[in-house]
Parts: C-alpha cells; structure tokens; sequence
C-alpha cells in the first residue's frame, strides 16, 4: 500500500495516472506502467531495475522524481537544461537541453489557415539567455527573501514564476510543463515539503480559462487577475489532491475487506467501479452493465450482484429495472 499511495503522490503534479491505463500530457499519449516504473528505479525501490522501453515515459518519470527531491535547491540553467533532457528524452526535431534557437518569433496561433490570431509573441532568441540569467537570480533571491512569510507568499510566488516563465518561453517545446515543475517548485519550498498536488489536472480541467488569464497577463502590465486564477488553481488542487489520497485510501481499506470474498468476476468490475472515481460511475452500476464489464449471464451476474449486496460490498438503490448498484 505505502507504493502505490507514494506511486499517487508522484504522479499528482502531472495528472492521476491511477484511473486511467495511459497517461496524456500535453498531447503525449504514455503507458502509466511504463512511467510508475521508471519512477521506481530512480527511487531505487527497482532491485533489479525495471525496463522501461518508452523514452518519453522514462523522461517524464525521472523529471517527477527530480521535482520532488530537489525541491529546496536554487534553480540553475543547468537545473534546467538537465529537466529538458529528461522531458525531450528521445526526441531529435528540436535542441534539447538548450535554450530555443532560430531567428523566427515563436508564436501561440489558433484559427483557421489565412485567419490565424496570434495570442502570444514570445521575446526575440537573442534575448532568451539574458531574460533567464535575470529570472533565476529573482526565483533563487525570493526563495530566500525574509520579507514575506514563507507559506502565504508561496501561490504568489508561484504564479508570478510560472508567468515569467512561460513568457519568456526559453525552450522550442515542453515550456508548459517545466512551467509546471517550476511553479511546484515555489510552492514546496514555501511549504517545506514536496507539495502533493496536481497543478496541471487543475489547469487542463481549466484550461480555456487558464490561456484567457495567462494571455491578459503577457500582453499588459496587470497581472491581478492572473494571480487570483491562479491562486484558485493551487487551492483546487489540494482539494483535488486530498480527494485522491482520500480515494487511495479507501480502496486500500475495501480491498483488505473484501478481496478474499470476491471471484473474479466480481473483482473486474469493482476495480472497473474504482477507476472511475472520484467523478463516479455513471448511472450507477447495473446487472447489464456488470454483464458488459465482465462477460457474464444474466442469472450469474444476479448472483454475484446479491452476493456484493449481502456482504456489504456494494449499496442498492431503486428497485427492479431500475435497480442500480453503487460503492458503499
């Protein structure tokens, strides 16, 4: 139990891996195996090491593990360029491990070919290396700044990192990400610890709102409203995170309960049950719908269902055809 709640608390910062079988970020489809993995070797709990055969798996696995651990250091250009090797792992169309190339302005468009709207610029290539060496001595000067409580200061801080960040866009690609880990970042060390949220479930649930603020906030001097949308963002993610670790726990309880009672049957669709929360299984769980999860006759599936009921592994609701089933 303590690995796979740890496995949840990795992942947190990068989406729950833990209800779906694949892992989307940003546009990257990964099998969660294959990153739970990777995290477990370089957290040495892999004797011997597991193979990981997914470079950006392997990538994404060993950025989680270095957000975490090196929380409380300075962050460095060489702290940074080593995250974008780590995130690029395996990619060869663009410079990795360096700041962003090329004379042509790196853009953000949308619309339709011959009507694009341009909704961020981001600086010129020749003044990315400057703008950093400014913006690491301002992160590393404010994590050590006395003039503001520690812990109230953090989601300021954060959102503040995350905009400057993301507007200076020092890299071709993964900027969002290490924006993420960035902002993370400024809210362990205001916290002490490793924060155990996910600011990126968060955004992407958010996400047509997050570019409105973010782009109001690039292209003027007021950045209020950005502040406030984010600081919202970092309280829904700790509702979020303590939803999941609330989640992780009481499936670890139901399962030391019910394991040994349940067949097979039974098992697949509980589990199925499971990984649908905490949004919750839609409509509830029904004699057909166990039928589809699991393969079963009617007849087989009635039984099993009354004896999920009788032993308290499942709530009933409704009678009849309207009979629906949910977790207790």
């Amino acid at each position: 139990m303590f690995d796979e709640r740890f496995d949840t608390f990795l992942l947190l910062p990068f989406g729950d891996v833990e209800q779906f079988p694949r892992l989307a970020i940003e546009g990257e489809v990964l099998d969660q195996n294959e990153v739970k993995s990777s995290i477990r070797n370089h957290l040495g709990l892999n004797e011997p090491q597991e193979p990981v055969r997914d470079d950006k798996a392997a990538g994404i696995g060993e950025l989680m593990v270095s957000v975490r651990t090196t929380f409380a250091d300075d962050l460095s250009r060489k702290h940074l360029f080593r995250w974008h090797h780590m995130l690029m792992k395996g990619e060869t169309r663009i410079a990795v491990g360096q700041w962003r190339e090329g004379k042509n302005a790196m853009q953000i468009i949308s619309g339709p070919i011959g009507r694009p709207r341009i909704h961020f610029e981001a600086m010129p290539t020749s003044q990315v290396p400057a703008e950093m060496t400014r913006f690491l001595k301002w992160f590393n000067d404010e994590s050590h700044s006395s003039d503001y409580p520690a812990l109230s200061y953090a989601p300021l801080r954060s959102a503040l990192a995350h905009l400057y960040f993301e507007t200076i866009h020092p890299f071709e690609d993964g900027n969002g990400r290490i924006g993420r880990a960035i902002s993370e970042k400024a809210l362990s060390q205001g916290f002490g610890r490793p924060v155990p949220m996910s600011l990126s479930q968060t955004i992407e649930a958010n996400r047509k709102n997050y570019y409105r603020f973010l782009e109001l906030a690039q292209t003027g001097s007021e950045v209020t409203e950005w502040v406030c949308f984010f600081a919202e963002m970092v309280l829904q993610a700790q509702e979020n995170a303590e939803t999941l670790v609330q989640l992780a726990i009481s499936k670890n309880r139901y399962f030391q309960r019910f394991e040994n009672s349940l067949n097979e049957r039974q098992l697949k669709a509980v589990r199925r049950f499971y990984d649908a929360e905490p949004d919750g299984f839609e409509g509830g769980l029904s004699a057909k719908k166990y039928c589809a999860i699991t393969g079963a006759y009617k007849a087989t599936a009635t039984r099993d269902l009354q004896h999920l009921l009788s032993i308290g592994a499942l709530r009933q609701e409704g009678q009849g055809r309207s009979t629906r089933y949910w977790l207790p």
